[in-house]
């Protein structure tokens, strides 16, 4: 499987999405129901992730916004 594709396809937890955005628990809840968040997909019967390519997208996009860094 080719190395971009099996990016896109990695399931992160909300303990490593909290590492990889600095955002707390509360604050990713918050910003997905205001629509400023990806939302997660159903894993299991009680457990959701991310994937790395919508949480990627996010943190270029906080960038973009902010400016890029130097």
């Amino acid at each position: 499987m080719p190395e971009q594709l099996r990016t896109a396809l990695t399931i992160l937890r909300r303990k490593q999405v909290e590492a990889r955005t600095g955002l707390s628990r509360s604050t990713i809840y918050e910003r997905i129901a205001r629509g400023e968040f990806p939302r997660p997909v159903k894993i299991g019967a009680r457990a959701v992730g991310w994937t790395s390519e919508s949480i990627d997208s996010f943190i270029a996009e906080c960038i973009r916004r902010t400016g890029s860094p130097s």
